[in-house]
């Protein structure tokens, strides 16, 4: 039973470092898709057949010496390599979460089924990183990538909350009651993250410089089959880097991230407004004044993008609190559906 005991406090400290992990890679991921370094080593696992970036660099550089052009920056090796080394580091760091709730499966109360769908996600997220790179930065690998990771840190934090039992239940019925609209708050989110990512993808960031829409006349150049055509493109390029699609499409794509934003504003601006107003105890009001913030947060990252013309800082913000918001309302889902016999398993 000792030993059962040791092999649970050690999953509880290893889910919460693999937490912080993630966050990491996710931050390393944003950083170079946004620096154009995601073909910065065209070859996977390695960078043009080394594994040590330094390598890499030496190997870039002779050959750019020797032929100038012939291959891409030596620079933009540092940021894919180092996203790789720290996905790899989470991959094995998910394996062994995984590999100690079996060991543990016979202690009460031990989950099993996440530790496993984070095994086989993780899994799936290795190849989505290699098809990134070998399929040249194709639009719909890159958005399910980045869904791919945010989807990983929020059930890595959800273990972490059952691995602590966290919360206690509170019998704060009024607050319980919003369960429908904190459902529908998840669901813009994630709708609005895909958005965001489909919107990068394809490089559509900057097409739109004014607010709160576009420039004027924005409504003449919409093109919704281009700009939804997930397989398939027709183009000429040898990959999909800077992006495919015609101003038409990507204005299509920025728009809707748009009204998307606007979206989330309305259902998760209730859903913290209802709490804050119908919250008695100091949890559940100091919980909707943290998802408020975060909207507010996210909102204002995304005007400063556009006011600002995408800064590399503000731009890997934005694509932070895009996930931060989400696993904040996924936590307070949780807490309201947290039921009073399983307050002290």
């Amino acid at each position: 039973m000792q030993d059962m005991t040791s092999l649970y406090k050690w999953q509880r400290r290893i889910t919460l470092f693999a937490v912080l992990l993630a966050a990491g890679v996710i931050i390393l991921g944003a950083w170079t898709r946004l620096t154009d370094a995601g073909l910065g080593c065209p070859d996977w696992p390695g960078c043009y057949g080394h594994m040590d970036v330094r390598k890499a660099i030496e190997h870039v550089n002779e050959i750019n010496t020797s032929a100038p052009g012939a291959l891409r920056e030596a620079h933009k090796t540092v940021p894919e390599m180092v996203h790789r080394y720290f996905a790899g580091t989470l991959g094995l760091v998910i394996m062994i979460i995984a590999g100690l709730a079996w060991a543990n499966r016979r202690q009460p109360g031990q989950p099993l089924a996440l530790p496993t769908l984070l095994f086989f996600l993780v899994c799936f997220q290795g190849a989505l990183g290699m098809w990134t790179v070998t399929m040249g930065l194709q639009p719909t690998i890159v958005m399910l990538h980045l869904l791919g990771g945010f989807t990983t840190l929020t059930l890595l934090v959800w273990l972490a909350a059952r691995l602590y039992r966290w919360p206690e239940f509170l019998n704060d019925c009024d607050v319980r009651s919003l369960r429908g609209l904190a459902h529908a708050a998840i669901a813009v989110v994630v709708l609005q993250i895909a958005l965001g990512g489909w919107t990068t993808a394809n490089y559509a960031a900057v097409v739109c410089t004014d607010l709160p829409i576009c420039e004027a006349g924005w409504t003449e150049h919409l093109d919704f089959e281009e700009a939804f055509t997930f397989f398939g493109h027709e183009h000429d390029q040898a990959d999909y880097e800077f992006g495919v699609l015609e101003n038409d499409a990507r204005t299509t794509i920025h728009v809707l991230h748009r009204f998307g934003a606007l979206l989330v504003l309305l259902v998760v601006g209730a859903l913290v407004l209802k709490v804050l107003a119908r919250a008695r105890c100091n949890f559940y009001r100091v919980f909707g004044s943290v998802i408020g913030l975060l909207l507010l947060a996210q909102i204002g990252l995304g005007i400063s993008n556009v006011v600002f013309g995408v800064p590399l800082w503000v731009a890997v913000g934005h694509n932070f609190g895009g996930v931060s918001l989400l696993v904040s309302l996924v936590l307070f889902t949780r807490a309201i559906h947290v039921e009073a016999e399983k307050a002290h398993p």
